[in-house]
């Protein structure tokens, strides 16, 4: 049986709302975890919170406890291009941690980990061209990640100038680090709750939504055994 991890920062309810009683729920490190069990794989939905610590130290849990084969990330974004729309859908080809800067010592550009080869954390490239090939109306976009919710919409659009950047999240960043370095496939998934010009007013609002939607996509992904 194959072990899935699920990173969820802060859209749970939307775990909940779905599977309901078929959750078993367990607290391990710190976190509470929202097992399900299926015929052919175990899901095991982390609930870490905002941010990219806690993000990372969830992840490395569940590789440490439930030695996770995969790892999924769902959630909400904030779009950083004019022409992204709330409740649009996407997966996440690669990450720009933008708030990393050694530069100073090393100059090394902002944003980069010497590990690797640029500035760009990249998603599992064969798991992205198989969900490619049943999703291909959803986009493939570049994210920016950092322990910030990019409220402003010239904050946004500074963060598509410079690094070409077309969501943001809290997460993101974390997903690949810390799966690279167990040696974990990964997926990014990501539905838009708030537009260039929206901020927290429209991210609560159509944050609920959001989240609910994208997680109907990974249940699809699972369940056609692409991953």
């Amino acid at each position: 049986m194959k072990n899935i991890g699920v990173l969820v920062a802060v859209e749970i309810e939307a775990v909940t709302g779905k599977y309901k009683n078929d959750l078993i729920v367990k607290n391990k490190n710190g976190f509470d975890v929202y097992i399900l069990e299926r015929k052919d794989y175990r899901l095991h939905f982390v609930h870490s919170g905002a941010g990219l610590i806690r993000a990372a130290a969830a992840i490395q849990m569940l590789c440490d406890i439930y030695k996770i084969d995969f790892l999924i990330n769902f959630g909400v974004v904030g779009a950083l291009r004019d022409d992204l729309k709330v409740y649009d859908n996407c997966f996440v080809e690669k990450v720009v941690h933008y708030d990393m800067d050694t530069s100073a010592i090393d100059n090394v550009e902002v944003g980069r980990y010497i590990e690797y080869k640029d500035i760009y954390l990249p998603a599992s490239k064969n798991i992205l061209e198989r969900v490619k090939k049943m999703y291909p109306q959803i986009p493939v976009f570049v994210a920016a990640s950092a322990d910030k919710f990019v409220h402003k919409d010239s904050d946004k659009k500074a963060l598509n100038d410079k690094f070409g950047a077309d969501i943001c999240d809290m997460e993101s960043a974390a997903v690949i680090l810390i799966s690279d370095i167990n040696k974990v496939p990964n997926l990014i998934i990501k539905t838009v709750s708030d537009s260039i010009t929206g901020g927290a007013d429209e991210f609560e609002k159509r944050f609920r939504q959001a989240a609910e939607m994208c997680i109907d996509i990974v249940e699809n992904i699972i369940d056609s055994k692409l991953i």
